[in-house]
C-alpha cells in the first residue's frame, strides 16, 4: 500500500469511526464528515505537534477516540463490512478532502468533542465553538 493510499484508508476509517452516527441525522449528515476531516486536514497543515501525515494525525494517541486502545471504536473500524454503505460515503470524502474538493465547513477549526461525553475536555474549557454541527462542537485552538 502507497503511503497516499495508506493516508486515505486511515482518514477513511477515522471518519468512519468518529462521524458515522452523525450521517443519517438531519443536522449531521454529510456535512458531519466534512467537518471532521476539516479538522484533520488542518492539523495536517500545521504539522508539527500534530504530524506530518494524515496517518500520523489521526492515529496520534489521544486524538481521535476511534485509534485509541481499548475503545470499542477501534474493533469497529478494523472490523468495517466491504459492503458497509456509510465506510463507502467515507471512502468518498476522504478521497475529496485530500483532493481539496470540499471546503473548510469548519473555518481552520483543529479541534472538536462530541457533546454526547459527560464532561467537556479541559482545552474546551471557557472557550466558544466556531461551529456546531450535529452532536460536535469544533473549535480553532492554534496548537
Amino acid at each position: 500500500m502507497t503511503m497516499i493510499e495508506n493516508d486515505l484508508n486511515i482518514l477513511a476509517r477515522t471518519l468512519y469511526g468518529e462521524g458515522r452516527g452523525e450521517y443519517n441525522k438531519a443536522d449531521g449528515g454529510l456535512a458531519a464528515l466534512i467537518a471532521i476531516g476539516n479538522v484533520i486536514m488542518n492539523r495536517v497543515k500545521k504539522g508539527g505537534w500534530f504530524g506530518k501525515s494524515i496517518a500520523e494525525v489521526c492515529q496520534k494517541p489521544w486524538q481521535f477516540s476511534c485509534w485509541n486502545t481499548g475503545d470499542p471504536n477501534l474493533t469497529v473500524i478494523q472490523n468495517i463490512p466491504k459492503d458497509d454503505a456509510i465506510f463507502k460515503i467515507c471512502q468518498e470524502v476522504a478521497t475529496a478532502l485530500i483532493a481539496n474538493k470540499w471546503p473548510d465547513l469548519t473555518k481552520g477549526c483543529d479541534h472538536y468533542y462530541s457533546r454526547l461525553l459527560s464532561n467537556p475536555p479541559k482545552w474546551a474549557l471557557n472557550r466558544q465553538p466556531k461551529l456546531r454541527l450535529g452532536l460536535h462542537q469544533f473549535y480553532q485552538l492554534g496548537v
